[in-house]
């Protein structure tokens, strides 16, 4: 397959200036910075109509988890452009809420700084143990932190462009792709050589830089240990990248 849309030729949708911001991981500093340093383009540049989509991935690994999820719920209720979309970390907070699995995402892979975040000492290490971070977290995280999560959505589109967290099952329609590919697929996309019908913009594999290529752009340059958050800003046929740096 050889159709598609090459990063170069994209272009967004006319007159709305989108930044699409890689994985936060707990680095409300970080998010934080982003957020000003975009509002400081958008009142100099004065850019009549915005997006920012942010692409999931806002737990674990860095140490204020619970920060950025109280700043995104404000964000988002105070503008209906600011957009969060799910991350396979988020799910796996989640689904760690429902049911205590110490062999889960959570447990595994980041999950006890975020439950520090809400005050618990986490650990997996005994059924015993296990249950009781359960139990407490269960009690400390908010109803509307985990409303918030359980209403993200899994993509969005616009203009030449398809947001998403981790990237695409190649070859299938963007509008009916799995959602758990959307957060967890790696090789089959980021090995695919052909164009697709849109540019991926997407996170979740950790990179040292952006990595800026014909069919996807991946913004995810592990801000929880590099700190450097990376977005992608598209101007109609401007693409460019900016960063948020502790």
């Amino acid at each position: 397959m050889t159709d598609g849309i090459h990063f170069l030729d994209a272009r967004g949708p006319d007159g709305v200036r989108l930044y699409a911001i890689g994985d936060v991981h707990g680095r409300l500093d970080l998010l934080e910075r982003m957020h000003e340093r975009i509002a400081g383009e958008i009142f100099l540049d004065k850019v009549a109509d915005w997006r920012i989509i942010h692409l999931g991935d806002y737990v674990d690994r860095g140490p204020d988890s619970r920060g950025v999820i109280d700043f995104l719920i404000a964000a988002c209720a105070r503008d209906q452009r600011m957009i969060a979309l799910a991350g396979n970390h988020d799910m796996g907070f989640l689904e760690f809420l429902e049911e205590a699995d110490g062999g889960g995402l959570f447990a595994r892979y980041g999950g006890r700084e975020t439950a520090k975040s809400y005050g618990v000492d986490a650990h997996f290490h005994s059924p015993d143990a296990l249950r009781l971070t359960w139990a407490e977290l269960r009690c400390e995280v908010p109803g509307k932190h985990r409303a918030f999560m359980l209403n993200l959505r899994f993509s969005i589109g616009f203009g030449d462009f398809f947001f998403c967290h981790a990237g695409i099952r190649p070859g299938v329609p963007l509008n009916r792709q799995d959602p758990d590919h959307l957060i967890w697929i790696r090789n089959e996309f980021l090995d695919w050589p052909d164009l697709h019908p849109k540019v991926i913009v997407h996170g979740h594999t950790m990179t040292d830089a952006p990595e800026v290529l014909a069919n996807r752009v991946n913004v995810d340059t592990g801000a929880w240990r590099s700190g450097v958050l990376t977005a992608l800003v598209i101007d109609g046929a401007e693409k460019r990248l900016i960063t948020a740096q502790a």
